[in-house]
């Protein structure tokens, strides 16, 4: 290749010696990013197949790629029904959603990139690929009305204090796009109520925007007591189809669970996420969700809604699949991922059926379960060890 032999000219000038060796982690980013290093490890142990972090990060892309598309084009979808507008041409509807979303995009990526792109030049460390899916997932669980402003000091927040200050790609012990959603939530509530959402209306000056609340946010504050239905922005009840298509408002990547569950697809069988994470997330929620419904209570509207329908509403199918999931913040341990994501799906349920102020617990359950997930694994390798001596033991006698 044309390009890489030109590049490969003058990596000598960034390398220790050259006149440009204190750029050379910038250099070393931007030249992995482009080409894949055909160079193996020269000493030590190493991974004996094809598989990096690149390729890795790349694969959680793709696996995310139908819930980005179809997200952009039911902003579209959205922005017509709340406006009565006739006009729902395919390509229209998403591209109103592309431009909508893209400053978002854009300053996720150049905030998170930049700072990790600084600080790998101080501390003369390669740059990784990790923000890769978090610059895409951060925007994705966001209303599409956040401030872009206000989403550049949620990323600068979050690379810096949940991942840097840790020593960056692989050391952070919690999921940098839901700490960015947390002090999104918590530091700006009046703007991140968590059950609004912005459908914009561009060619109308009058109009800025449509706010209304999302289906969750809807039975947590509805004044019918057992009822479940759920509406959408232009006041026609949403269907089960609707849900679970993704044909209603909220954050613009977690609406369709056909659209994850092809994005699972992908991950499984790639070997990226453990299906034993998401199997046990979903059986936890289950168990919570069915319990609640039993016992269903007018004080706490949510706990009305049918189990199976509570995984396709909010964002609990989503943060089971892609944020769950993730290699670095989830349990290392086989049995560890079992209690992970049981505990996950359970948390999320409780927090959605019985907190009416804040009915989506996807978000705080896998944070908080982030936190625990060392714990986890202690206790299971411990339990192994002692399990190991005690049969030890019996065999010396």
């Amino acid at each position: 290749m044309k390009l890489k032999h030109k590049i490969d000219k003058i990596k000598p000038h960034f390398e220790k010696g050259g006149k440009f060796e204190k750029l050379q982690s910038v250099f070393d980013g931007f030249y992995t990013f482009l080409f894949t290093p055909n160079e193996t490890a020269k000493s030590g142990t190493h991974i004996h197949d094809a598989n990096d972090s690149k390729r890795t990060m790349i694969t959680v892309v793709i696996a995310l790629l139908p819930c980005a598309l179809f997200g952009m084009w039911n902003i579209g979808y959205q922005q017509a029904l709340a406006t009565g507008d006739p006009d729902h041409a395919l390509l229209r509807l998403f591209f109103n959603g592309f431009f909508a979303v893209l400053p978002q995009i854009v300053t996720a990526y150049v905030v998170g990139l930049g700072i990790e792109f600084i600080v790998a030049q101080i501390r003369g460390h390669e740059i990784q690929e990790g923000f890769l899916v978090s610059g895409i997932l951060i925007p994705m669980i966001c209303p599409v009305s956040t401030p872009c402003w206000m989403l550049a000091v949620a990323v600068a927040f979050a690379v810096i204090f949940a991942k840097e200050a840790f020593g960056g790609t692989g050391y952070n012990f919690l999921n940098i796009a839901l700490v960015t959603r947390a002090f999104l939530f918590f530091a700006y509530p009046s703007k991140m109520s968590g059950d609004s959402v912005f459908v914009q209306t561009g060619g109308q000056p009058t109009v800025d925007g449509f706010s209304g609340a999302t289906p969750l946010g809807q039975l947590a504050s509805t004044s019918t007591p057992g009822s479940t239905e759920l509406f959408g922005v232009n006041g026609d009840i949403l269907t089960h189809s609707d849900i679970f298509w993704g044909l209603m408002p909220g954050s613009w990547g977690e609406t369709s669970t056909f659209c994850i569950i092809l994005g699972a697809v992908i991950l499984l069988a790639t070997g990226i996420a453990s299906w034993k994470i998401i199997t046990s997330g979903v059986v936890g929620a289950l168990c919570i969700s069915f319990i609640a419904y039993h016992f269903a209570n007018p004080l706490y509207p949510v706990s009305f809604i049918p189990p199976f329908e509570q995984l396709a509403l909010g964002g609990f199918a989503f943060a089971i699949v892609f944020m769950a999931t993730d290699p670095v913040t989830a349990c290392r341990t086989e049995i560890g991922k079992y209690i992970y994501g049981f505990l996950i799906g359970a948390i999320a349920m409780i927090i959605r059926c019985y907190n009416t102020g804040y009915p989506e617990g996807a978000m705080l359950a896998v944070l908080l379960m982030n936190c625990f997930a060392p714990l986890i694994d202690w206790c299971v390798v411990n339990s192994n060890i002692k399990r190991r001596l005690k049969r030890l033991a019996n065999v010396k006698q």
